[in-house]
């Protein structure tokens, strides 16, 4: 039972229940480690080219008429002066800058809404890391369960139902069409563009509807899978602690040795002091004045508790006169450090215990 226990807390040690930290996710983004829907940039190309078919599509036919005519026009004869290397080529390339004039616009359009789409998702992220040489690609075993994995079935599932939905919607629409077709005989060309603009519009809302909904679940899907992975142990915790503050031991004994020093120096620097001034036990502040150095008394050493207690007998040792004055001792200890000037407001305070220590030499 003893044994159980102890694996048991050592997994419960290393389950990953805590939220990433900011540097776990600068350094995922750094490796190219990002969240983002791709069923919310592939809904809004869809329906990017969708409307832009619809508003781009009688400019187009306008220019298909114009491509036909001049076809016609041109190459009805066919005389030898067109037929030639200097006519076809003129031929391609006329029939080519129309045929970029009308689809060129569609593919900015699209090209643009993917790239904003994946910009506000993403933001800009320049990487190499998924690009590095992993031996473990080549794995036909780590390619299978790649294939076959949690993951991948989702996306799958996804997929088709996506498909699905989409199936329906554009059948369903297009059977509430379909009594106006038997009119398109009559209509000119024209009018029947316009109408099959129409249905393609209705569809086009009715997907992009849908597709956006899919989107967004699929969004907050991807952020969910997202936080997952980033999720660490307190172990990971504490070991980012160390890489990034160090380790706590080993700052808590650098702190110990800056104290230690600090402690050897102002002990030193007693012998300079004038006065101490205590608490009577609880604080210690040691006062030396120089009128050739300072225009005030300059605190030299203070402490509490057991520093105070060590003030105190290392000024009996240095026969330092010991002066117990509450107030002051705790005025001076509040309002000062080491190296600093009195504050003016405890200048008659001081002056007043100067002038008893310096009476008390004189005797």
């Amino acid at each position: 039972m003893i044994v159980l226990s102890k694996i048991n807390l050592q997994l419960f040690a290393e389950e990953k229940t805590e939220p990433a930290t900011p540097k776990r996710r600068q350094d995922a983004r750094k490796k190219g480690q990002v969240f983002q829907s791709r069923e919310i940039t592939s809904a809004l190309v869809i329906v990017a080219g969708f409307l832009a078919l619809n508003i781009l599509a009688i400019p187009s036919l306008e220019k298909m008429m114009a491509l036909t005519k001049y076809l016609l026009y041109t190459y009805s004869g066919a005389n030898d002066d067109v037929f030639n290397v200097v006519g076809i080529r003129n031929l391609f390339t006329y029939v080519l800058q129309q045929a970029i004039s009308i689809i060129i616009p569609i593919i900015l359009l699209i090209f643009v809404v993917s790239l904003v789409s994946t910009y506000l998702q993403v933001g800009f992220v320049f990487t190499t890391e998924p690009l590095a040489f992993k031996l473990e690609r080549l794995n036909p075993v780590e390619g299978f369960k790649r294939i076959f994995s949690k993951r991948a079935l989702v996306e799958l599932a996804k997929s088709i139902a996506k498909v699905v939905v989409l199936f329906y919607i554009m059948y369903s629409f297009l059977a509430s069409q379909y009594k106006g077709i038997p009119m398109l005989l009559d209509m000119s060309v024209q009018d029947i563009l316009k109408y099959a603009l129409n249905i393609l519009l209705g569809i086009t809302i009715r997907i992009g509807i849908v597709l956006i909904v899919l989107g967004a679940l699929d969004y907050f899907f991807q952020w969910r899978e997202y936080e997952v992975s980033l999720k660490m142990s307190k172990e990971d915790i504490k070991e980012e602690f160390k890489e990034t503050e160090g380790n706590p031991q080993i700052k808590a004994e650098i702190r110990r040795k800056q104290r230690q020093v600090s402690m050897r120096r102002m002990m030193q620097d007693l012998k300079k002091a004038d006065v101490v001034i205590t608490n009577p036990t609880h604080l210690a502040v040691a006062l030396m004045y120089d009128s050739n150095v300072n225009d005030a008394p300059v605190v030299i050493a203070k402490g509490q508790d057991m520093i105070a207690l060590r003030i105190k007998e290392e000024a009996k040792k240095l026969n330092i006169p010991i002066v117990e004055n509450k107030p002051l001792a705790q005025a001076l200890y509040r309002s000062t450090e080491i190296g600093d000037m009195i504050p003016p407001e405890l200048y008659q305070a001081v002056a007043e215990v100067l002038a008893y220590v310096y009476s008390l030499k004189e005797e």
